[in-house]
């Protein structure tokens, strides 16, 4: 493990592995870096690549307030670290996070995204507008099972039964673990809507990725941001979830990232 300090101080823990041209790994909610070892260990013979855990999170620190501005720099520290330009991976709301590093000016020189979430046309629900307020009182109160739950329902989309039923799944305390990051994602995500002004500024060539087995909307979602970016493309992996596999998105990053 090694870390980068941020430009407010906070030191950012990363894992790098392999040679090549740098790839750094963004994750999403209740993730943190063992999310993309697998995915790293399937690029690391043909990149070099940063997985590192977002703040607040694994040996991360969590420097307050937080913004979403700090959460920009800690990626543009592991850029410095790889000597100032690289490629990068966004998973689900770490796709989000890293639209808004590259929208922002980051030496992003390709961007990848599995699933960034935003909600176009026909839909799901949208989250409370107060919601980053909601789990944060959650969290200071120590409810933190709670915040997890509320995320779990309004903004993943899972059913409440089967939240419930997940309550004393082998997982739920490293999910509890993460709950004060929620506040974090629900403040990067806002009411899902597609920031089609503000993605005309990524100047990277973008790829955003889909699974095919997944609800309509996140279809939906990747071709709008390839649609709204000035150089976007969009792909299909045919039978994937949400999850990410290896095997199945390995070769497209490769393909993409190395041409």
């Amino acid at each position: 493990m090694k870390t980068a300090v941020s430009s407010d101080g906070t030191k950012i823990a990363f894992d790098q592995t392999g040679d090549g041209p740098p790839v750094i790994l963004v994750v999403g909610a209740f993730n943190d870096r063992s999310t993309g070892a697998p995915l790293a260990k399937a690029l690391e013979s043909e990149f070099t690549v940063l997985n590192y855990d977002r703040r607040g999170r694994g040996a991360s620190g969590d420097t307050q307030p937080y913004a979403v501005e700090r959460e920009v720099e800690d990626l543009d520290a592991l850029i410095q670290e790889v000597g100032g330009a690289a490629r990068v991976f966004g998973y689900s709301s770490g796709g989000n996070l890293a639209l808004e590093a590259a929208a922002g000016g980051l030496n992003i020189t390709k961007l990848a995204l599995y699933e960034a979430p935003f909600f176009v046309g026909d839909s799901p629900p949208r989250p409370p507008q107060d919601g980053a307020a909601q789990l944060a009182k959650l969290v200071a109160s120590g409810r933190r099972g709670e915040a997890v739950e509320l995320f779990q329902t309004r903004w993943v989309g899972i059913p409440e039964e089967v939240v419930a039923q997940m309550r004393h799944a082998p997982f739920r305390p490293a999910l509890e673990a993460t709950a004060h990051t929620l506040v974090y994602e629900a403040t990067i995500l806002g009411d899902f809507t597609l920031p089609t002004a503000r993605l005309k500024k990524v100047k990277a060539p973008t790829l955003a990725v889909y699974g095919g087995a997944n609800p309509p909307f996140m279809g939906n979602a990747a071709k709008a941001v390839a649609k709204a970016v000035p150089e976007g493309q969009v792909r299909a992996l045919d039978g994937q979830t949400h999850d990410i596999v290896p095997e199945a998105l390995a070769p497209v990053l490769v393909e993409f990232f190395g041409s």
